[in-house]
């Protein structure tokens, strides 16, 4: 009832691997260049800032905008901390794999704490502002890897 390939049978019909040469690896670099991470938490915090003018200017409100720079800082400074602690992970399948489930749930343990924080600290505390900051902030990722040159170059 099952129709399964036999082993051997299967293993032949995958394509052979093939390295790429010297100038194929150089070329594939050009077009696919690295990205830092330090780049989108930069642009992280820029977001941040813009969104917390952007709520003084329409509210006129210090609280909203506290709560907004707030929100954005929930995000920037634990991707901070998840990037200085992969920066420094072992190099190795498992200790990268191992480093990046440690420094995210430091980063999620960390953000937790500055929303309690924030419970204390920002009185009056205005959440749709706090929340707007946190949420434009983290979206920077998408805008960040768009606006990365090589992204929209076609594929050979």
């Amino acid at each position: 009832m099952n129709d399964v390939t036999p082993r051997h049978e299967a293993e032949d019909e995958e394509p052979e691997f093939k390295p790429l040469t010297p100038e194929q690896a150089l070329e594939w670099r050009k077009r696919h260049p690295t990205l830092s991470v330090w780049r989108l938490v930069f642009g992280q915090l820029l977001v941040g800032l813009l969104v917390t003018l952007l709520v003084w200017i329409v509210t006129q409100d210090f609280a909203a905008a506290k709560s907004s720079a707030w929100g954005a800082l929930c995000v920037v400074v634990p991707a901070a901390l998840f990037a200085r602690g992969l920066a420094h992970a072992r190099h190795t399948a498992g200790g990268v794999l191992a480093g990046f489930f440690v420094w995210e749930m430091a980063k999620i343990a960390l953000t937790v704490a500055m929303l309690g924080i924030a419970l204390r600290w920002l009185q009056p505390l205005n959440w749709l502002a706090l929340l707007a900051g946190m949420v434009v902030t983290m979206k920077t990722y998408w805008f960040v890897l768009l606006a990365r040159s090589g992204v929209r170059k076609p594929i050979d």
